[in-house]
């Protein structure tokens, strides 16, 4: 069963966003198994992050290696929110 997580930090920009993203690639954390698609979306500070994972297990490994780098970041994620997926639809 797929898993959904989310993101709502109180700040987040799109270059602190891109900051992070680029390094978790420097790093090798990213592409990470078991991540089927992520999305970024929102304007100003307020974007917000969403992720669909094949396993919770899989989730769990890369956020403990996304954890040390938001921090580095300065990026504070908040309390994510984080479902079973019911179905996904794509085209």
């Amino acid at each position: 069963m797929s898993t959904l997580i989310r993101f709502a930090p109180a700040s987040l920009t799109a270059e602190q966003y891109d900051n992070a993203v680029r390094r978790l690639y420097e790093e090798g954390v990213l592409p990470a198994d078991g991540l089927e698609f992520e999305i970024c979306f929102g304007s100003g500070d307020k974007h917000r992050v969403s992720q669909v994972w094949d396993s919770p297990e899989q989730m769990a490994a890369f956020g403990e290696r996304l954890a040390p780098i938001l921090a580095e970041l300065g990026i504070d994620p908040g309390e994510p929110e984080v479902v079973d997926v019911h179905n996904i639809i794509r085209r």
